[in-house]
């Protein structure tokens, strides 16, 4: 068992080292969270205990081994016995053991599969903190600009105000618009932290996290009824579910097979000692008894026809859940490939609107300076343009987010 677990654990992170190569910071995140998250570790060895009960119920019971003395010393024709000794084996029912085996080796395989469960959501747990840390960078760098767009502004207003061109009023408003998103500065560089807590503990370690300047859009087929498909069969959940559905169809077959009868096979030896009044045939000869067979018939029924309701009760309640899980994964399917598609199209729409934004701003801002006018527009497209930047943003992370889930849903 133990060159069992060494190759089963090469095998399970020689994927991850892989990664270590790649160019994505965020790849590396994922080896280091594969690596150290406490969470994982624990599922995995969950699914190691559970192989080391494959031998346990796979083996022979242990031989039984007698001795008795005995103090008034039955005579024979041949002599007195004075003590003996037995070995007596148990062999149960035909193909008991490989049944337990299967049953036990389907447990430890479910567990594997929940480990694979814990491995995708700690992955999809890093890949969405991650997106929404750049997303928090990239906000905290647009609304900085802003803020310098603002203060641009405001000084070409004071320089108005002291020739008695404009109001103060109109410096007035814009250090309102100051306060207000300076105070929005904070609040992001806040959630930052948070962030940065979080990721930190979903690697269990501490890392600086480093992001691109600008993330890359990330697509996945829109043939949901093939996506979906794949997700049904391929879902961590779904197979742990199924394996659980084997072994308690393989936990049928075990009940079933105790309900017949078993067998003992032993060997018995008495020593005898030598008559001394006499000097019969065969004197002091010892017996040997070869071979002791016995059979232990199961008369009670109950308890092994409640053994076999049992575990097809269980099966029925795994058939059960698997069904309630499809179910719940094509609903979420459903809604996450709205999201993505919802988050598309808000890229396209809000990349034009920044766009458009800017081009209006500036021309408002050199319309002020020239002729004081549209104070009140600068002022509302800036407003604009800052939403338009920051939701822009935020779609591209919705939508890797979304892709992301779907890797999740698959088992990826």
């Amino acid at each position: 068992m133990k060159a069992l677990k060494l190759i089963m654990t090469i095998i399970l992170f020689a994927n991850f080292g892989q990664l270590v190569y790649a160019q994505s910071p965020l790849d590396n995140y994922l080896v280091i969270a594969a690596k150290n998250n406490p969470l994982l570790k624990a599922k995995f060895n969950s699914y190691l205990a559970a192989m080391e009960k494959v031998p346990q119920v796979g083996t022979l019971p242990d031989p039984q081994v007698s001795f008795g003395y005995f103090i008034s010393t039955p005579e024979t024709r041949v002599g007195a016995q004075q003590w003996n000794v037995s070995l007596m084996q148990k062999f149960p029912w035909f193909g008991l053991l490989n049944a337990q085996k299967d049953a036990a080796t389907l447990f430890a395989k479910a567990k594997f599969e929940e480990f694979n469960q814990a491995k995708s959501e700690l992955f999809f747990s890093v890949k969405e903190t991650y997106y929404k840390y750049y997303f928090i960078e990239k906000a905290i760098a647009i609304t900085d600009k802003n803020l310098k767009i603002l203060e641009t502004i405001k000084r070409l207003a004071a320089i108005k105000v002291e020739a008695g061109i404009v109001s103060l009023a109109d410096v007035l408003r814009i250090e309102m618009e100051i306060n207000e998103l300076a105070n929005q500065l904070e609040l992001l560089k806040d959630k930052k932290q948070d962030l940065e807590v979080k990721f930190t503990n979903l690697l269990d370690s501490a890392v600086t996290i480093q992001i691109p300047d600008s993330m890359g859009v990330l697509n996945f087929s829109l043939d949901e009824k093939m996506v979906l498909d794949s997700i049904l069969q391929n879902n961590n959940m779904v197979n742990s579910i199924e394996m659980r559905m084997q072994a308690f169809a393989s936990k049928e077959i075990v009940a079933k097979k105790m309900g017949k009868p078993s067998f003992s096979v032993g060997i018995g030896y008495t020593n005898v000692a030598n008559r001394t009044d006499l000097s019969p045939p065969d004197n002091g000869k010892d017996i040997l008894m070869f071979p002791s067979v016995s059979v232990s018939i199961p008369i009670y029924r109950k308890k092994y026809i409640a053994m076999i309701k049992e575990a097809s009760l269980n099966k029925q309640a795994q058939e059960n859940v698997l069904r309630n899980t499809k179910n719940t994964l094509q609903t979420v399917f459903k809604k996450n490939t709205t999201e993505y598609t919802d988050a598309e199209r808000r890229i396209i729409l809000y990349r034009k609107q920044r766009i458009l934004a800017q081009k209006a701003l500036d021309i408002l801002i050199v319309s002020y300076s020239t002729d004081n006018k549209d104070f009140d527009e600068v002022l509302r497209m800036e407003r604009l343009l800052l939403k338009y930047q920051l939701e822009e943003e935020k779609a591209i992370v919705d939508k890797n987010i979304a892709v992301a889930f779907t890797d999740y849903l698959l088992g990826k």
